[in-house]
């Protein structure tokens, strides 16, 4: 494999990677040859022992309204009346909808139970990463979120028993704008042991 020189792009995408959430895109649609390229890279991911424990399940067009409305119809449901938003209420209804897609993320634990779960679980983590990484550099938004409502959804969509809910991948495109971000001083975050 030919080594090439590209830490200074790949610094770029790391540091201007965010969270850029639904209320902020606009209609232009993510093409399925593009959603299928972002989770290419996503099956990159490292993977110990090789089980590749992600799985994922595409929501498009009409999903993404019934998406809105299972997760609002939970809220109010499980909502005592004097706690409930109708301003809550109505973003968690039109929330897919303002995506292109949204991409609910499975680990599918290792059958042979061969790993701890959290590896397994660090793997998609990593997955989602990858595509996280690769939308920042195709100008595509992206927000990963984890509703409570979704979590244990299999009424809502088709879930093997071995696969469990990490979240909901919500992606569109945007009016691509520098969005601030902060880190604390990593010098503050690392310990050197030497001896």
């Amino acid at each position: 494999m030919e080594v090439t020189n590209h830490l200074s792009e790949i610094d770029r995408i790391i540091r201007s990677r965010r969270s850029i959430y639904p209320r902020m895109y606009n209609e232009e649609p993510i093409t399925d040859k593009e959603i299928m390229h972002i989770l290419e890279n996503a099956n990159w991911a490292p993977t110990h022992r090789k089980t590749e424990p992600w799985r994922f399940k595409v929501l498009r067009g009409d999903a993404l309204k019934r998406l809105g409305e299972f997760l609002a119809g939970d809220y109010k449901t499980k909502t005592p009346e004097e706690m409930f938003s109708e301003m809550k209420y109505k973003k968690m209804l039109n929330k897919p909808t303002q995506c292109s897609c949204v991409i609910a993320i499975y680990m599918f634990r290792d059958p042979d139970g061969r790993l701890p779960e959290w590896e397994e679980m660090a793997a998609v983590s990593a997955a989602v990463q990858n595509m996280w990484l690769t939308c920042t550099s195709m100008g595509i938004a992206a927000y990963w979120s984890t509703p409570s409502a979704f979590i244990n959804a299999e009424d809502f969509i088709q879930v093997h028993p071995a696969e469990r809910c990490m979240g909901l991948f919500y992606m569109g495109r945007w009016d691509i704008q520098e969005l601030p971000a902060k880190r604390g001083a990593v010098e503050h975050k690392v310990t050197w042991v030497t001896e």
